[in-house]
């Protein structure tokens, strides 16, 4: 909004189209986890109920179960496609509009300026998104995966973007680049073969 319609941004970012979303959002989060947990409800464990993952995760759970868990599956793999797939496309249809609007405008540093502030976010996309795709495509529909890759690469996914965000969100502000450049300056200093 910030980039595509930037006179109009006040007017769509208030705080009541702001709280709407935020509502929306918590809404179908707790609907999706009842529904989910209603779901698992219906299935009996007999055997071993040692789950290979140490954070709630869906899949290894009902794959312990006696009894047909077809129907886990197919909800597993329709809101899999719905909570990653959607705002993935939502998030690259936004930056497909983000470059139109970009490559309309006249000033070459106007421009380097509008991708300057989208890279950050690029970057915290790609770190999340990378490895839940390859555990979502690949472990989940073709088994392929190993289940010590497949925690790691969740794991991945769920820490790396909160730890990392604050800290490349934080190289926009001048100071702390400059120190960074410093600090790595100063090392390639001292580890250069002499």
């Amino acid at each position: 909004i910030a980039i595509c319609f930037p006179l109009r941004h006040n007017s769509i970012n208030t705080m009541q189209s702001m709280s709407w979303i935020v509502g929306v959002t918590w809404f179908f989060g707790l609907g999706v986890t009842l529904f989910a947990t209603s779901l698992m409800s219906r299935l009996s464990f007999c055997n071993s109920v040692r789950v290979f993952s140490y954070f709630c995760d869906y899949a290894p759970v009902f794959r312990l179960a006696c009894n047909d868990y077809s129907l886990q599956w197919a909800s597993a793999s329709f809101l899999s496609v719905l909570l990653l797939a959607v705002p993935f496309a939502y998030i690259i249809l936004s930056y497909i509009c983000i470059l139109a609007t970009v490559f309309m405008m006249k000033s070459l540093d106007s421009r380097v300026k509008a991708l300057a502030t989208c890279v950050e976010h690029i970057i915290l996309v790609a770190v999340f998104y990378i490895p839940i795709l390859t555990i979502f495509c690949v472990g989940f529909y073709l088994g392929l995966i190993d289940p010590d890759q497949r925690v790691l690469s969740l794991s991945l996914a769920s820490c790396i973007p909160p730890c990392v965000n604050p800290l490349i969100y934080s190289l926009k502000t001048k100071e702390i680049k400059i120190r960074v450049v410093a600090l790595v300056s100063k090392i390639k200093i001292r580890h250069r073969p002499t």
